[in-house]
């Protein structure tokens, strides 16, 4: 009785976990007939991203296609297709930042816009569980301790990314708090300059006038 509860609070637990650590994303699209529509993910290093676009057609009688572009953070290509109804980029992150898909109509008879939907997986959740069950002959509670490892694998890269950031972020707001301090006392001294050549001009004027 008591194994049972301990094995079932076990799975729920292993399944709370992998529920917020996925990193599946359903994202669902509509083009304009001209101009463009991008999503974006910030993606930290070393990270494989696996992604399915596919254009949902309004009326079955004509078929709209669509270009595709992917680009890393510095804005090196990592995926393009064009005049295509689906298609599929898979790839591994070398540059910790914002990736960006951009989407756009190339042929759409009908007119209008054009909806597309995007499987987009990014971490633990592109992996392919499958081809790693029957590689090393795992499955059920086993498969999903597997899992339960990459994904604390993956939190605990994830915060350490946060880390490196928070770090970041305060460098550059200590460095930013110093510029400002110096500013203001370089503004600060420049003002006492200034009045005090007044002072002095005002001095050497009411002295030439006579006036004191």
């Amino acid at each position: 009785m008591t194994s049972t509860s301990a094995s079932g609070s076990s799975v729920a637990i292993i399944f709370l976990i992998l529920c917020l650590v996925r990193t599946n994303q359903a994202i669902w699209l509509t083009l304009p007939s001209s101009g463009t529509k991008c999503v974006s993910e910030e993606i930290q290093n070393n990270v494989v991203v696996l992604a399915d676009y596919v254009v949902i057609p309004d009326d079955h009688s004509h078929s709209p296609t669509i270009s595709a572009k992917v680009t890393s953070p510095y804005g090196n290509n990592l995926h393009q297709k064009e005049n295509s109804t689906n298609g599929q980029f898979a790839f591994t992150t070398h540059e910790a930042g914002n990736y960006l898909a951009c989407f756009w109509v190339d042929n759409n008879p009908g007119g209008g816009g054009v909806s597309v939907n995007i499987d987009w997986k990014t971490g633990i959740a592109a992996k392919d569980w499958e081809s790693v069950a029957r590689k090393e002959k795992i499955e059920g509670l086993e498969l999903e301790l597997r899992k339960l490892e990459g994904a604390v694998e993956a939190i605990h890269e994830n915060l350490l990314y946060l880390k490196g950031r928070e770090s970041e972020m305060r460098d550059v707001s200590e460095r930013t708090n110093a510029r400002v301090a110096w500013f203001s006392m370089m503004s600060l001294a420049v003002c006492i300059i200034v009045s005090t050549l007044q002072l002095w001009h005002l001095k050497s004027f009411f002295q030439k006038k006579k006036l004191i």
